[in-house]
């Protein structure tokens, strides 16, 4: 990425972006400065601090940040050619500059490779939160203890969303997930097909983990 282009100096431009396109188109410009080299960094940085998990689950967590960081950049990519962003004005909620002036904190240490990296995790996931209005971590994203990200009837769900101070506590607090519901309190589908049920009924079952 190119050295002229501070961290600091960018959440400042972030911050002042009102509308969801144009936070978007902003992303944009940053997130493609940035080489596919940068991208294979962040995910090795995330393998080595996630090593000492159990084999399975590291290749099932490995597996899913790989396809979302890369399937969200290719995205950002996507819909900058399409411009796509310019249609897109509906207004960003206060939380976003609260998110960059977090983003600037967290990217202000004395190691500036380290630091763009970081940087460059922070933007696909304000892109996704704020511009997608999607979770940080992708949905079907395993946690330890088996639950994951689900999406039912048009509501993300995240297991440790109510727990922004012992997982990833940076994104947390701006999440547009919910907290999974304790057993019993997902809601069944209204006026749903019998496919619908079922799917409702799967991922009941899944969430909860009833098969022990």
């Amino acid at each position: 990425m190119s050295p002229e282009n501070s961290i600091e100096k960018n959440c400042t431009e972030l911050t002042g972006k009102k509308t969801l396109g144009e936070l978007g188109s902003a992303i944009a410009v940053m997130v493609l400065a940035y080489s596919p080299r940068d991208l294979e960094q962040m995910i090795w940085n995330f393998s080595e601090k996630i090593k000492d998990y159990s084999p399975d689950l590291r290749k099932r967590l490995e597996e899913a940040i790989t396809a979302h960081l890369h399937g969200t950049f290719q995205q950002i990519r996507l819909m900058n050619q399409q411009g796509v962003f310019e249609s897109m004005q509906e207004t960003l909620p206060d939380s976003a500059s609260d998110y960059w002036a977090m983003v600037l904190s967290q990217c202000s240490t004395n190691d500036a490779k380290g630091d763009q990296i970081r940087f460059l995790k922070f933007l696909l996931s304000g892109f996704c939160m704020f511009v997608q209005k999607i979770p940080g971590h992708p949905v079907g994203m395993p946690f330890p203890g088996g639950d994951k990200v689900d999406f039912v009837d048009g509501i993300y769900y995240c297991p440790v969303r109510t727990k922004a101070n012992d997982v990833d506590a940076a994104l947390c607090p701006f999440c547009p997930a919910e907290q999974t519901p304790e057993i019993g309190y997902l809601k069944p589908p209204v006026n749903a097909s019998e496919h619908r049920k079922q799917e409702f009924i799967k991922n009941c079952y899944d969430f909860h983990h009833f098969n022990g």
